[in-house]
């Protein structure tokens, strides 16, 4: 009877959890995911269902609680942007059910709206946005959990935003969805313009088997987002395909992607990445993004450890 009754509130919990990602997601567009996470962008993007590693405190919060018992990951990112050339930098510690997180941005990654006019500026130096997340999952029954990423953002002034995001796994399958800037925040830039956090909720999908061979795993991902948002290049709805296989022993890890624009121009990025042990839980990682997607093109870098 017991058993009937917890099996019952986690069918009602998650029901609800459902109902509330599509009634918060009805109201706006978003940020770029794509901007985080060495893995995650040789993935071409197709990472919302794999997050399973600290940078799931950016990509979603709860991938937290399929992740190793604790790792560190420390990325550098660089657009091939000629005029501003963004870069931008993280690191980010998860635990099971426990992230932390800091990021700095350039802010000219992000939509800037005049302060008078309240049209949307060029890819001027706006400055810097940091991030500091604190992130948080938690189970339901055994197969679903929900996770949330409180946000403190500081440009020329200091907002609170949240995440929230879900994840579903059942065998070889895995679900996941995240919902960015809940509140849709607006901080003050050091130019004295208005940067806009819209809000951006995207699902995906993912498969992981694995063998007794030379591929100890493989992953095919997909993912998309729900709603279009405004970036510095103009309007953006993004879908995405990647795959992963990791060697024996985890010691190399391959991964490649392909994502597309789905609104107005058909612009479409490649991406591929490696990451290789240099010792025991010690990984380099690195992946480059190319094709005539503008917006996408660039390279980044990092160091995982897991422990």
């Amino acid at each position: 009877m017991d058993d009937r009754r917890r099996g019952s509130r986690s069918r009602r919990l998650t029901l609800a959890a459902a109902a509330a990602f599509v009634l918060l997601a009805s109201g706006a567009s978003a940020q770029t995911f794509e901007t985080v996470g060495v893995r995650a962008q040789g993935m071409a993007g197709a990472f919302v269902a794999v997050a399973d590693d600290a940078t799931a405190t950016w990509w979603n919060p709860a991938g937290l609680a399929a992740g190793p018992f604790a790792n560190l990951v420390l990325d550098y990112s660089e657009t091939d942007d000629a005029p501003t050339n963004p870069i931008s930098r993280g690191i980010a510690f998860g635990y099971p059910a426990l992230g932390l997180s800091y990021y700095r941005l350039p802010v000219n990654q992000f939509r800037v709206l005049s302060s008078t006019a309240g049209s949307a500026i060029g890819r001027e130096d706006q400055g810097v946005l940091t991030q500091f997340g604190t992130s948080v999952s938690q189970s339901i029954g055994r197969h679903f959990v929900l996770g949330t990423t409180v946000k403190l953002l500081h440009a020329a002034e200091t907002e609170t935003e949240f995440d929230v995001g879900a994840a579903l796994s059942y065998g070889v399958l895995r679900v996941g969805a995240t919902l960015r800037n809940l509140r849709e925040a607006t901080l003050a830039t050091d130019a004295g313009d208005v940067l806009q956090l819209e809000r951006q909720v995207r699902v995906g999908v993912a498969f992981t088997g694995h063998t007794k061979g030379q591929i100890d795993t493989a992953t095919l991902a997909f993912d998309a987002d729900l709603l279009t948002f405004h970036s510095v290049y103009g309007e953006e709805r993004r879908a995405a395909g990647g795959g992963e296989i990791w060697t024996k022993g985890r010691v190399i890890g391959l991964r490649g992607g392909i994502s597309a624009n789905t609104v107005g121009d058909s612009f479409v990025s490649a991406s591929g990445g490696a990451s290789i042990a240099l010792h025991h839980g010690i990984y380099i990682e690195g992946q480059i993004t190319r094709g005539s997607d503008q917006s996408r093109q660039g390279w980044s870098a990092g160091l995982k450890l897991t422990f």
